[in-house]
This record gives C-alpha cells, structure tokens and sequence, in this order.
C-alpha cells in the first residue's frame, strides 16, 4: 500500500483540538489546497490542515498527481448522453475503491498523529478529490465530523446504500460555469445522499467555471466550523 502524505498547516498556538484533511484534484498535489488553511483560521483557530498527494502519478504529467485514473472522461460528451456518464462513473468508483485503503490508512494516521477522535476531522475535496471524500468518508466505521465537497461528483453512489457507515453532514458547492465537471453531478449527487439519508446541504454558485470562489470559500469555512466548533 502507498503510504500518503503532504503538506501541513498546524494551529498559530497549541495542540490542535480538530483536523480538516483536504484532497486534491486531478492533475494537482497537496500544494494546490492547503492555502485554503489561511482564510479558514479565522473560522477555525485550533485546527491542524494537512493536504496529501494522491498516490499515482499521471503518464505525461510528471508533477501531476490522480487518486485514479480517468479513463474516457469528456465531459462534453457526458453533457451529451446519460449512458456515457454513467460508464465513465462506474469507471471511477472502481478507481476510487483502490485508492481508499491509503486514504483510509492516511486518516487514521493522522488522527492517531495529533491524538485525536474520529470525529473531530473533516474532510474538504475539490473535483476529484471530492469524489474520493464522499466514497472514503461515507464508508469509515469510525466517522468524522464532516465532508465540503467542490466542483465534484458522487461515485459509487448505486452502492452507497448498502456500503454506508456514517452519515456525517455533507455540503456541496459547484459552479453553474464549471466546464470540467458539468453542474448535473452536483444534482445527482444529491440525490444519491439523500437516498442513503445522508445530511446534505448544497450552493451552486452564479457564474463560476471550475474552481473556487469567495463565497464558497465563507460557506465552506462557516460549515467546518459548525461541524468541528459548534458554531
């Protein structure tokens, strides 16, 4: 198994009394994310951040990284026709099933690292590693606190139901613009929670393409804290 890691962000004061763990996209490394610690302090004071690199590297991409491999993913055509979508989905549950043992490992790690209880971690993906949020995070014995997912997906999700192990509270933001990952996985991937019960709230966001805006960066913050803080 691959052992994970990256970089961290730990509290300005103190041993962390909570932990957000943020998962890159595809074609990204944990330097992508972890820059999301400085705004969110303000929310979260005590909280250590860490971002690690997924565990394959991309053909051709050599400073890339992937959780999975992508396969046959255009997202035009998954505009275009339901049945490709669905293939292309089923493709990347599979991806995500094989990199879940590291991820679960990684989280484990990183808990026991900072002594701390399942569910005072979060979990906050963006595209791909929003889909390897919701497969890990929905299937740990142990739980966790929370799970933001950007711009991303539900994979796995005709599963979930029997597979689920945890229900913490789920927030979804997608941009209406993102012409990587379509808007409509937003859409399905409510509706794959709701059916496992899952707690999910959700905000798409006017105007933006594939990336993350200030207004989901505060309702992202807002969220962790309300999960990890009570407030």
């Amino acid at each position: 198994m691959t052992l994970l890691d990256g970089p961290r962000v730990m509290p300005a004061a103190g041993p962390p009394d909570s932990l957000v763990v943020l998962l890159h996209g595809y074609g990204a490394d944990g330097n992508d994310l972890i820059g999301l610690a400085d705004p969110w302090k303000r929310w979260l004071p005590r909280t250590a951040f860490v971002s690690p690199n997924a565990p394959e590297t991309i053909p051709g991409m050599p400073m890339g990284r992937q959780w999975f491999g992508l396969g046959g993913y255009d997202p035009n055509q998954m505009r275009r026709d339901p049945r490709h979508t669905a293939e292309v989905y089923k493709g990347m549950a599979t991806g995500a099933v094989k990199a879940a043992g590291a991820l679960d490992a990684f989280l484990d790690a990183e808990l026991a690292r900072h002594r701390l209880a399942a569910d005072r971690m979060a979990l906050v993906g963006f595209s791909q590693g929003t889909m390897m949020s919701l497969h890990v995070g929905l299937r740990r014995k142990a739980g966790l606190a929370g799970i933001v997912g950007f711009s991303g997906a539900l994979v796995g999700g005709d599963a979930l139901k029997d597979e689920i192990a945890c229900r913490p509270p789920v927030l979804l933001i997608h941009g209406d613009a993102d012409e990587m990952v379509p808007v409509t996985a937003l859409f399905g991937a409510l509706e794959g929670l709701k059916e496992a019960e899952v707690p999910v709230r959700w905000h798409v966001c006017p105007g933006l393409g594939h990336g993350i805006d200030p207004e989901g960066l505060q309702l992202a913050g807002q969220f962790l804290s309300l999960v990890l803080n009570g407030r």
